[in-house]
């Protein structure tokens, strides 16, 4: 898994923006996976957020980690319309399937694109990951 998917992964909540016209919208996530060396998140499609990120991709997520790093992750989340990416996601994170079924017709998995990930800390330089 690349470094900024296991970091969000370790973080288990990771916080998203997106927006809603021209106000901010925050909420809390926690499936992430590195499928087919992209970094995926999953949402229903029937939540705000799912129209807000079709409407405008650019995302950001932040995360701290319980030693003080924080992870700011930039970016375009692009829907992956196939089955196999949503059955990827729900291996890879099994208490999703207490909600959501492969073709339940309701279940999105995204992938990031043109996206970088910055791990931040007190102690050091920042360290950058192009995703």
């Amino acid at each position: 898994m690349n470094k900024a998917a296991q970091f969000l992964a370790d973080s288990q909540t990771f916080f998203l923006a997106t927006l809603d016209n021209d106000q901010p919208r925050v909420r809390p996530f926690g499936a992430v996976m590195e499928w087919e060396g992209k970094t995926y998140i999953c949402t229903n499609n029937k939540k705000e957020v799912y129209a807000q990120i079709l409407k405008n991709p650019k995302v950001e997520i932040s995360a701290m980690s319980q030693d003080g790093r924080w992870l700011r992750l930039s970016g375009k989340l692009i829907p992956d319309n196939r089955k196999e990416a949503r059955e990827a996601m729900l291996t890879a994170v099994p208490s999703l399937q207490n909600m959501y079924k492969a073709d339940d017709g309701i279940y999105e998995v995204l992938y990031f694109t043109e996206a970088t990930a910055t791990i931040y800390s007190f102690a050091g330089e920042p360290e950058v990951i192009s995703l």
